[in-house]
């Protein structure tokens, strides 16, 4: 009970206190960037944003330098495998691809989207259940020094774990904006998005480049440090869970060696 107790009281010490002297931070994410030239309106926010870029499309190549342009942070929104093949895009990542193809499918995507950081599904309600396919891309992504965002497209997935397990920066995405996109829903979702984040201290959000959306966000992102609420880069937001990851197991090696 008292070894319990000191784990508990470390751990109280060393996570940050948000709504104090720390603001709670938000990502954001707006998907399936590169379908088509409509899509360029999303350029108008803040570049804290950070782009998810399909790969293999006309604008990919284009978006992503363009986002280099503003320094905004991209990541690959690799297409994989979902279940009952709905919307399937070409070169998606499937189940019965072997590891060498795959290896060859995310190499080719990752040359269309220079400058990604990181790589998030898109689709993959199938693939991200399967331990084996995701432990190759696991080793793909450490290998190539870039994150991994869970899109979270079933909640049976295993891919954050399998990130973590191989030693890859990794997050999910708490919420989806627009999944209707109606704009009700997506100011719902957004007040569910900023109540996350006051509660927890940090939240990723996912949404879409639509026009009613991408007016939303333009409207009501500069309201968020008024709430107490930062919105970070992705990279930094990785940077800051992994910081934190380290300070608790830090707290525990202490307390196993106090014991």
């Amino acid at each position: 009970m008292r070894v319990f107790l000191l784990i508990i009281l470390t751990l109280s010490y060393c996570l940050p206190v948000y709504g104090q002297d720390n603001l709670a931070e938000i990502a954001l994410i707006i998907d399936d960037m590169g379908n088509k030239n409509q899509d360029a309106l999303a350029f108008e926010l803040p570049t804290q944003v950070t782009f998810a870029i399909l790969p293999n499309k006309t604008l990919s190549h284009v978006f992503s330098e363009r986002a280099k342009s503003q320094s905004r942070e991209v990541i690959l929104h690799m297409p994989m495998e979902s279940i009952g093949g709905i919307k399937e895009e070409k070169n998606s990542l499937s189940a019965n691809m072997s590891s060498v193809k795959m290896r060859q499918l995310l190499q080719s995507a990752l040359a269309t989207v220079p400058y990604a950081s990181g790589l998030n599904n898109h689709m993959g309600s199938k693939l991200t259940q399967l331990d084996q396919p995701m432990s190759v891309m696991m080793e793909f992504l450490l290998q190539h020094d870039l994150y991994f965002v869970d899109s979270r497209t079933t909640n049976l997935s295993q891919a954050e774990r399998i990130a973590r397990q191989a030693g890859v920066m990794t997050v999910k995405r708490n919420v989806f904006l627009d999944h209707d996109a109606d704009l009700t829903h997506i100011e719902w979702q957004f007040k569910r998005l900023i109540r996350l984040a006051k509660k927890y201290g940090r939240a990723v959000a996912i949404a879409h480049p639509y026009p009613q959306t991408l007016e939303f966000l333009q409207q009501n992102l500069a309201l968020l440090e008024a709430q107490g609420i930062s919105l970070v880069t992705l990279g930094d937001f990785m940077r800051d869970d992994k910081q934190l990851a380290e300070k608790v197991e830090h707290s525990f090696a202490s307390t196993t060696i106090a014991k």
